[in-house]
């Protein structure tokens, strides 16, 4: 249950009242750019942009004390985006990744042949297909912080993985289809994978009303009042001997299924549902834990717990504007529920997004009480029985 807001919670809520003051009066004199695009000659393109997400965030009893709530400002991420076009079919992706530790990581670099809406093969480092918070990313959820509790799809970095995928659009665009083969979990000495067997995942999504004019198979959870939007999926992970130890391996199998509903209400604004269900199996097996064997946290070893999980989420789209933009209020729940213990993982969260401009210029305040139950498990799974609610202001942009 989540607890009545205190003294504490509403100093929290004062400072984050004044960082939100500024945040605003920076963005009213400064708006945002479109990125940039270099045509060269007949199919040959460069383009360049960035995005950006800092935050505000205090936590119950997450101060150097231990009992006082913590005050922290975060970069917690900036993105260059690059991607070039040789010809109309051939072309690639490079983008990189400044995490809140202030390292700069490769997030994306693959080779994009792109013949037709039917039939494409990328290959190289990107995101598997998989759930629809995966492939959203953070910067499309809707909601702030990024849906861990339940997205628990394997990953070496930010969900990515080294591999191919070929991916198309059918049915008129409704229906699109991916998937694709990668290097996967437990590739080192001692854990499940020494054989170095590959993960196979897969996606067929369909959408019954306006179609979702993403590029390739990736998604939004919300269009800000854009489409109408009714979308159905089904995303799904296979790999032999994927968890575990080399002495005891066990295969890995995860199933999910998704669901987007987005409704324009005319002047009325716009409402947004979102639900999803997911399944994990290890075999009867334990897997080794993260950092097994030396494993750095872009080794993809180790970590992974049986069990299953499911969120649900709901926003509603405030009509007409206040200043320069809209009120966007928001709710999500999401539970884990490991295998190997009784008690769930749980999360609340509650919001609401000022949007500016869609997801490329966006302030969010949201409120979280986690629950961390009793057992192990991945995402924000390491319960020891903790209970904390955290309060989080977050300005994204896109350019």
């Amino acid at each position: 249950m989540m607890g009545r807001i205190g003294a504490s919670q509403r100093t929290a809520a004062r400072t984050a009242v004044s960082t939100l003051a500024l945040i605003l009066a920076g963005l009213a004199a400064s708006p945002a750019q479109a990125g940039f695009t270099q045509q060269f000659g007949d199919g040959q393109s460069i383009s360049i942009g960035l995005g950006l997400r800092s935050s505000y965030t205090s936590t119950e009893d997450a101060a150097p004390s231990g009992k006082d709530r913590s005050n922290d400002f975060n970069l917690d991420s900036v993105r260059l985006f690059i991607s070039g076009s040789l010809t109309d079919t051939i072309k690639a992706t490079f983008n990189t990744e400044r995490d809140s530790d202030g390292n700069l990581k490769l997030l994306d670099g693959y080779a994009r042949f792109e013949f037709s809406d039917e039939f494409n093969i990328w290959a190289g480092r990107m995101l598997p297909p998989s759930d629809r918070a995966n492939l959203d990313g953070p910067y499309y959820i809707n909601a702030w912080s990024y849906p861990g509790v339940v997205s628990q799809y394997p990953a070496k970095f930010a969900g990515r993985d080294d591999g191919a995928t070929v991916w198309g659009k059918l049915a008129d665009k409704r229906l699109t289809y991916a998937l694709g083969a990668f290097k996967g979990h437990n590739r080192i000495a001692g854990a499940s994978n020494e054989g170095d067997k590959l993960l196979y995942t897969g996606r067929l999504a369909y959408n019954f009303l306006d179609v979702e004019d993403n590029p390739a198979y990736y998604t939004s959870s919300t269009y800000y009042g854009a489409a109408d939007v009714l979308t159905l999926a089904i995303a799904g992970a296979y790999q032999p001997d994927g968890v575990g130890t080399a002495l005891n391996p066990g295969d890995y199998t995860a199933v999910s299924i998704d669901a987007l509903f987005e409704k324009k209400l005319g002047s009325a604004g716009a409402v947004t549902l979102e639900g999803a269900w997911y399944s994990y199996d290890t075999d009867g097996v334990t897997d080794v834990a993260a950092g097994f064997g030396g494993a750095s946290g872009t080794d993809n070893v180790g970590g992974i717990a049986a069990g299953d999980a499911w969120m649900v989420a709901a926003a509603y789209l405030l009509p007409g504007k206040v200043g320069i933009g809209q009120f966007q209020p928001f709710a999500r729940y999401q539970t884990f529920n490991p295998d190997a213990v009784s008690s769930d993982i749980k999360q609340y969260d509650l919001g609401v997004h000022y949007v500016i401009k869609g997801h490329s210029a966006r302030v969010s305040a949201e409120y979280s009480n986690i629950d961390s139950g009793t057992g192990t498990g991945t995402g924000t799974g390491t319960g020891t029985g903790s209970k904390q609610d955290r309060f989080t202001l977050g300005l994204q942009l896109q350019f």
